[in-house]
């Protein structure tokens, strides 16, 4: 795909842009494609702090003239997506109050999430956790099916792999979801809903009310 013909809905922040000023900003921007457990920066430990699919952006430190992060961003589904130069980013959002109003209300929404997933990873057990976190990721692929190993997991909930196999089972037996070789299926997302902690639709109302502000 040329520069400059990602089209502005694909992403959140970009459709907030009238579309003379995403025009402008479209040459700058530069398709990539992501592949799955691709580390995008870091340093950092392997335990999840938060998501961001099509709603937001990563790396938005840059904005602040914070060009180290002390987090790292790992891939967890493959797919596209288009990167700016941190230099021309800073320079864009001089020029386009509007977007830079909506990075950084995005930008507070994912300070909220982080928050809420430090204080969910200390107080709840993994099965409510994990059915969390496949809740989340199922938002941001836009699909109820993935590909997750075991291993992959543990890292993200931060614990024994032991525990997401036995928090894994037990949501596939009360058909809940399908989990065979890797490859995840969410059967009854509403039970899944059910079965999550309060943390998952805490998280999605933080986003909601970000773009309605």
């Amino acid at each position: 795909m040329p520069r400059g013909t990602l089209l502005s809905d694909q992403n959140r922040l970009l459709a907030a842009l009238p579309r003379q000023d995403y025009r402008r900003l479209a040459k700058y921007l530069e398709p990539v494609s992501l592949t799955f457990g691709q580390v995008l920066y870091g340093p950092g430990k392997a335990a999840e702090v938060g998501m961001v699919g099509n709603e937001g952006v990563v790396g938005a430190s840059a904005a602040l003239g914070i060009d180290v992060s002390n987090l790292r961003a790992v891939v967890q589904g493959a797919g596209t997506a288009v990167r700016i130069t941190a230099s021309r980013l800073r320079r864009e959002l001089r020029a386009q109050g509007d977007w830079y109003r909506e990075l950084f209300r995005f930008t507070h929404a994912l300070m909220a999430q982080v928050a809420q997933t430090a204080a969910c990873n200390r107080f709840h057990k993994i099965e409510p956790r994990l059915a969390r976190w496949l809740l989340t990721t199922r938002d941001r692929v836009h699909s109820n099916r993935f590909q997750l190993t075991h291993q992959f997991l543990s890292l993200m909930l931060g614990v024994r792999r032991v525990g997401v196999t036995a928090a894994a089972t037990s949501l596939q037996r009360r058909g809940l979801i399908s989990y065979r070789r890797g490859n995840i299926e969410l059967l009854d997302p509403r039970g899944l809903e059910a079965a999550a902690c309060g943390c998952y639709r805490a998280v999605t109302e933080m986003h909601r009310s970000s773009r309605r502000t």
